[in-house]
């Protein structure tokens, strides 16, 4: 039998377990109404960083209007179920106008549970898919020594660099800036990471402001022990941190190839500097972005046109802006989603001709062309993405997207399984649990499409749609009930949901698999 991670948020003596949507007090399930446990998931889950209310909205709620009076008692409500109150505030701190933050220590645990699905070979026997036993490691976001100032944004930027580069050596796999930046925590252990995340190595860091220099102090550890396989400290004046960054990505691929894999590797390409004020726009802009939600895609797109005024040629903040384009596209966040459709191919398109080898832009075309129907061709640019950075997960995801709507049920669920193993904290999990769930439902398997839409349509930033794939899933495994309560949660998230708008965000190709698709959408009244 395989198995598939699944997490649970510790703290005090409680427990937050996504994957059964359940709180636990000492063991023992506590009752708590579906939207109050969806908010402490979100915040539990997000305790590196203030969630603003905006966010909460648009995740808990679906971008619908509320009242501060029900937001408000949600909280309270929240706070009861864990002991808490608005005058202690242990666990749930308002941070007055802007939203709140989980205050408590949360500590993540990695447990394995019995996968629904499973590979089948040409005779039908079941077989489980082969370990991936290449070295992998997490680069865990550097910690910043002193007051907070412009260099917060240097220290995320120098990991994601890290990340990003790291991730085009084909021999290493490594886990998505999305996972491993949920430990921004400083007293948090390589051993601990390891657990969490199933990786053999972990790069840690810190940075400070000594007099006129910055310094940068970098571990490798053995996650088994904590053991210290390297370190090194890197000095540079504040006018030469691209420089140091470029020193750091050196040693540090050097550094892995003597004591990780013992055999030559070739040195990651780095992408041309830009000014630091462009790149730290582009940074922050990708902080606001990966929360997906309607107003932090607002506040990414800002910042990334920033950077451009200020280095029009800069590819990756082209493709930081074609990437809004499409979320506020797919997810019809903007009143005129073909004009933003037509604006990321656009974007994709220049940022790709300013770097021709960065994985992102590749990654944008390909997702902008599910809007032209041209899904063959978004296979192409997604694979071209995934040739340039073979752990990119974002990219193996999007390509297990488009090869679901082709109804290639067998590559869609390995690609979507891959996706989850690079990054298996991302904020786009729910996305490819979806992806699992209509691959088991187009190979007949009900059951499983039926768990795994239904934990996906539970996870926290799950939009209208999934709770559509729920819909499906449960339908095909004749839950009824559980169809009709999954289509009435997409109807509260928006009132205005057909099968029209399924159909145009999920464009399957004409097969027997979308004649069952559209034949439940009609089952199900939409």
């Amino acid at each position: 039998m395989s198995l598939t991670p699944s997490f649970i948020y510790r703290f005090g003596p409680f427990e937050l377990d996504p994957g059964r949507f359940e709180l636990r007090k000492l063991g023992t399930a506590v009752r708590v109404e579906p939207q109050v446990l969806s908010l402490l998931i979100l915040l539990a889950s997000n305790a590196d960083r203030l969630v603003s209310k905006d966010e909460i909205i648009e995740k808990v709620w679906g971008g619908r209007f509320i009242a501060d009076s029900t937001l408000a008692s949600r909280i309270k409500a929240a706070r009861k179920a864990i002991g808490d109150d608005g005058e202690q505030q242990r666990f749930i701190r308002t941070v007055h106008g802007k939203g709140f933050r989980f205050n408590g220590e949360v500590a993540l645990d990695r447990v394995a549970e019995p996968a629904t699905l499973f590979a089948h070979d040409e005779g039908g026997t079941v077989t489980t898919p082969p370990p991936d036993n290449r070295p992998s490691i997490a680069v865990l976001p550097f910690q910043l020594r002193g007051a907070p100032g412009p260099l917060s944004v240097v220290a995320d930027a120098l990991a994601d660099e890290l990340i990003a580069d790291l991730s085009r050596l084909r021999w290493l796999l490594v886990i998505a800036r999305a996972s491993t930046f949920r430990f921004r925590a400083g007293d948090v252990s390589c051993r601990d990471v390891g657990a969490v995340l199933g990786v053999r190595y972990c790069l840690t860091g810190t940075l400070e402001e000594v007099r006129n220099s910055v310094v940068l102090r970098v571990e490798l550890a053995d996650t088994r022990d904590d053991a210290v396989i390297w370190s090194e400290r890197f000095s540079a004046g504040r006018n030469e941190l691209q420089d140091l960054r470029a020193e750091i990505l050196a040693a540090v691929i050097a550094n892995l190839e003597a004591r990780i894999l013992q055999h030559e590797v070739q040195r990651a390409r780095q992408t041309p500097a830009a000014a630091l004020n462009a790149w730290s726009s582009y940074h922050l802009g990708l902080d606001h972005m990966f929360r997906f939600n309607k107003a932090d895609n607002g506040k990414a797109a800002a910042l990334f046109e920033r950077a451009l005024s200020l280095d029009p040629h800069f590819s990756r903040a082209l493709s930081g802006l074609s990437f809004t384009c499409f979320q506020d596209s797919f997810l019809q966040y903007s009143a005129n989603p073909d004009d933003m459709a037509g604006r990321a191919r656009s974007l994709a398109e220049e940022a790709i001709k300013y770097d021709p080898l960065d994985p992102f832009a590749h990654l944008n075309l390909g997702r902008a062309l599910w809007f032209e129907d041209a899904i063959p061709e978004s296979i192409e640019r997604l694979g071209n993405s995934i040739a340039l950075s073979p752990n990119y997960a974002q990219a193996i995801y999007s390509k297990a997207w488009a090869e679901m709507t082709q109804c290639d049920d067998a590559r869609s669920d390995e690609d979507a399984s891959l996706a989850l193993r690079l990054s298996p904290l991302d904020p786009l999990r729910y996305a490819m649990l979806a992806v699992r769930s209509m691959s088991a439902l187009l190979r007949g398997d009900y059951s499983g499409a039926a768990e795994l839409g239904e934990r996906a349509a539970r996870s926290p930033g799950a939009h209208k749609l999934v709770a559509l794939i729920a819909a499906l899933g449960t339908h095909a495994a004749e839950r009824p009930d559980r169809a009709s309560h999954w289509v009435n949660h997409a109807r509260q998230l928006d009132p205005h949901v057909t099968k029209e708008m399924f159909l145009r965000s999920f464009p399957f190709a004409p097969s027997t698999g979308r004649e069952q698709i559209e034949k439940a959408l009609h089952d199900l009244r939409l």
